[in-house]
């Protein structure tokens, strides 16, 4: 077991150099952390992760097994990558054509605490909201609102989702207050906001 700076790195995963990497941060077999890479401070990479240059990862990341981060992608605080969900950072890809560099990258940012499910796939230039959650499986092909859990092919709105993960279900005032944490959040115009009492 190899421990540096209060981070962990299997002996079986690959950082390169000019990589930061946060307190308490875990990184397992066989992963490649690439250069420019910054993660942030407890996050968890599982086994067979890869984060492509320049990708930046907030703090309390999640990111399950046989998942690339690739460069172009963002991931805000307490994100939850599940296992072998994926990325993409070009559109029209041809092998014949290859478009390498960053220049050709097209972003996609996931904002604090969304949850990506197993075998979802996200396609580049769409950001997911705060707290969203993507069904295992789905396809995402537009930007997802904070607080939505959606599915399928092309990924759509079934439901919304509280901070704690709580499903919304509002009273006749479009309100819904979280057993949990308290936080009101209020369902108007299709997209749910939070609330001060």
């Amino acid at each position: 077991m190899e421990t540096k700076n209060d981070y962990y790195v299997n002996p079986h995963a690959v950082v390169d150099e000019g990589v930061e990497i946060g307190e308490g941060t875990k990184i397992w077999h066989f992963s490649h952390v690439q250069s420019g890479a910054k993660i942030g401070k407890k996050c968890v990479l599982g086994q067979n992760v890869n984060v492509g240059n320049n990708v930046t990862i907030g703090n309390y990341v999640k990111i399950q097994n046989n998942v690339s981060v690739y460069e172009g992608v963002t991931l805000e605080d307490y994100v939850f990558c599940g296992p072998s969900m994926v990325f993409t950072n070009i559109l029209n890809p041809r092998s014949k054509y290859p478009q390498v560099g960053s220049e050709f990258y097209i972003k996609t940012l996931v904002k604090e605490g969304a949850s990506l499910g197993a075998n979802s796939t996200i396609v580049c230039g769409n950001t997911i909201g705060r707290f969203a959650m993507v069904g295992a499986g789905a396809v995402v092909t537009k930007d997802v609102p904070d607080f939505a859990l959606v599915v399928g092919n092309p990924a759509r709105i079934i439901g919304w989702y509280s901070e704690a993960g709580e499903k919304m279900k509002f009273d006749e005032n479009g309100i819904f207050v979280s057993p949990r944490t308290g936080i009101k959040y209020k369902f108007e115009d299709g997209k749910v906001v939070e609330i001060n009492s």
